[in-house]
Order: C-alpha cells, then structure tokens, then sequence
C-alpha cells in the first residue's frame, strides 16, 4: 500500500482541552476577567476557537482590547500551553524515516493551528498542513482532504491512511476520501457510520499498524 498518511491534530496528536484550560486562565488572569468573562470563554471555545469568537467576547463586555490582540493573545497562549509527547514525535519521525508521506487535515484557524504545529515541533515532520480555515470549509468536506493531498505533493487518487478521533470528520471523511482509516476511540461511534479498518486507543498504536504496513 502507499507510503501515505494524514492525521488529525486536536485529540489525535495533542491534547487540545487541557491547553485550552491553561490558555483560558492564563488570559483571564492577564485581563483581570471575572468568573462570568472565563465561564463564557470556557463554553464559547469548547469544541473549536477563532477571532469572531473574541469580537463576541469584546461585545458582549464592552472591553477596550480589539478582537483582534484578543485573538493573537489566545493564539500564544494555546501555542505555548499545547504539548506533545516524546513518543508521538518519535513514532512520526520513524515513519518518515520509513519513506512515508504524513501530512496533517485539521479543522481549526489556519494561524493557530499552525502555532500549536510550530511550538510543538510537529511542523518539521509533516510533508504538507490542511486548516480548516484556509479554505472555510470542516471535515468531512472532500475538499479539504484533496487539499492536504496538494500540499503534500501527492493526489488523493494515490490512497493511503486518514488517522484521527473523529469518527464523522476524520473516519467518515477519510472514506468519503477513499482513504483506509484508524479511529482513536473515544466519542461516541454514529450508527450509520461504516466502521473504521482499525480501532486502536493511543495514536502511537496507529503509528505502529502504519508501519507495520511498510513491512
């Protein structure tokens, strides 16, 4: 099979929320934000964060920081709070040691996605990089998977492997792509989706059955 894989970033190669915590207090600490400033916060960038969301947070309480400081603000913080493990890094540089192909398909702001890639150093190891809102579309929109495979210099039509924990945007996504998948297990599996060709509970697994492949 081709050398060729994506993985999704959030709750596949970091873990996004206990940044968004530390990211989230570090801000409101900054600001001097009440409770009712850091509740809203907590609530309004659960599941994904952009500079809209700051220019809600400015008007619903008359700050005097324009959205946009806010914003970049928050994109430091997440950079600088997001961590990725030794071994995760270890496994993707053994598959690009291997002569894979690896890129990354995320939803999520192109500048902060690309800081957690940078800060993390998981930027150097990927052949090509996906956001979301680079092309204002989400997983599991075939587009932005054909988009991945542009930047990584190769063509969906080549196959390869969709690795992530979102059993709609990166398993659902990944067939409609024509890619095999592996799904981190964790949120709930819908009914009607078609199965993952593997279920594994760390990403490290996924990494190990990818080059295992290569065997």
């Amino acid at each position: 099979m081709t050398r060729l894989a994506y993985f999704d970033l959030d709750g596949t190669l970091i873990d996004r929320q206990s940044a968004v915590r530390d990211a989230i207090s570090d801000l409101c600490h900054r600001h001097n934000f009440s409770p009712t400033h850091e509740q809203w916060l907590r609530d309004q960038l659960a599941d994904r964060a952009n500079e809209s969301d700051f220019a809600e947070l400015r008007a619903t309480f008359d700050l005097p920081d324009t959205a946009a400081d806010l914003w970049q603000e928050y994109v430091d913080l997440m950079a600088s709070a997001v961590t990725c493990r030794p071994e995760v890094l270890e496994g993707l540089a053994r598959l690009r040691a291997a002569a894979w192909t690896i890129g990354v398909i995320t939803n999520g702001a192109g500048d902060i996605q690309r800081a957690k890639l940078a800060r993390t150093g998981l930027a150097d190891l990927f052949d090509g990089v996906a956001a979301s809102g680079d092309l204002e579309i989400r997983k599991p929109d075939r587009r932005l998977f054909e988009l991945a495979a542009t930047r990584c210099g190769v063509s969906l039509t080549d196959g390869g492997w969709m690795v992530g924990d979102n059993p709609t945007g990166d398993i659902g996504g990944g067939h409609q792509a024509g890619l095999h998948t592996i799904w981190l297990r964790g949120r709930p599996w819908p009914d009607e989706l078609p199965a993952a060709h593997h279920v594994v509970d760390d990403v490290t697994d996924a990494i190990t059955i990818l080059l295992n492949e290569t065997e």
